[in-house]
């Protein structure tokens, strides 16, 4: 049995995916009113409507129906991972756990790998990352995604699908952090769109910001070359051009001035503000990721963040 804890698009997904080839996948949810309406009209209507539950596929409130499970994943918004595992984590320790969550917690700087591992120490722990939409996942769609940690060669084979394609990284730092500082540059994508500066300022502007997303993961540690696989330049390309991003879609508001849902759960947001706090302290240049946090602090206007990237000093690329 997989456990999926979240009943979010993105776990929902996950869930539906796997229980459609074939495994047998219990989901959970904390909300005792969405377990039974999921359970009773086998659907997710609120977060995913228009796609049906497998018959291998059970919901539940109860954590303890996880126990025993091959695998767990952990699919929660990044900055509510700490607060669950610090509730619930005891009852998972020592299961395999799979952080299926992108972005950089605010409060400790830390990483889903880090945050599990803190609250779960007797557990073998990997991420899930990518570039992947729930919509696409749940319909059966080709995805290729990244694994990354202890047991991933074993897990590997457990949580490939024959839509969901799983490639092994032993770099969990790289595969983590490009997940992360994608949603950072796929905001200030969405803020170049949504000021109306075109396609050309957006292609300049991603370059760059994948430039500045290698130099950190670099002075962080991470392989060179990791950032450039799925878990970097391929979630980058897909969240700096689809408006399925709510990335994209919240720097577009941002850039335009429009309202933005505040319900909406954009990683990118306390990800930029983290980004910000580490690289001052290690004096990693990153003037798009700055940008970013300064606009969504109202540090700054968007003409003067404009300014800011075109006035830099020339030099080699």
């Amino acid at each position: 049995m997989i456990g999926v804890v979240g009943a979010g698009a993105f776990g929902t997904a996950l869930a539906v995916a796997l229980a459609t080839a074939g495994r047998s996948v219990t989901l959970w949810a904390r909300d005792s009113v969405h377990v039974g309406a999921m359970a009773q009209g086998r659907t997710n209507a609120a977060r995913l409507a228009g796609v049906r539950f497998p018959l291998s596929l059970t919901v539940t409130g109860d954590l303890r129906d996880l126990s025993g499970a091959q695998a767990v994943l952990l699919a929660l918004p990044m900055q509510a991972l700490a607060g669950f595992l610090a509730a619930h984590g005891a009852g998972l320790n020592g299961l395999p756990l799979v952080a299926a969550c992108k972005g950089i917690d605010l409060a400790s700087l830390r990483g889903p790998t880090a945050i599990v591992r803190g609250f779960c120490p007797q557990s073998a722990v990997s991420i899930l990352t990518g570039p992947s939409f729930a919509a696409d996942i749940a319909r059966g769609l080709p995805t290729a995604l990244t694994l990354a940690g202890e047991g991933a060669r074993d897990l590997q084979s457990l949580l490939s699908t024959p839509s969901l394609r799983l490639y092994r990284s032993a770099d969990v730092l790289g595969a983590e952090l490009g997940g992360a500082l994608k949603n950072v540059i796929a905001i200030a994508a969405g803020v170049v769109m949504g000021a109306g500066l075109g396609e050309s300022a957006r292609a300049a502007l991603v370059t760059r910001g994948f430039a500045e997303m290698q130099r950190f993961a670099l002075a962080q540690g991470a392989a060179g070359d990791t950032l450039l696989g799925l878990s970097g330049l391929g979630d980058l390309i897909l969240t700096c051009t689809s408006t399925q991003s709510r990335n994209l879609r919240f720097g577009m508001a941002l850039g335009s001035g429009a309202a933005f849902d505040t319900k909406a759960t954009v990683e990118g947001v306390a990800t930029a503000l983290a980004i910000g706090q580490i690289a001052q302290k290690m004096a990693v240049d990153m003037p798009v990721s700055t940008m970013v946090a300064q606009l969504i602090g109202q540090e700054i206007t968007l003409d003067q963040a404009i300014h800011s990237l075109m006035s830099r000093p020339l030099r080699k690329e």
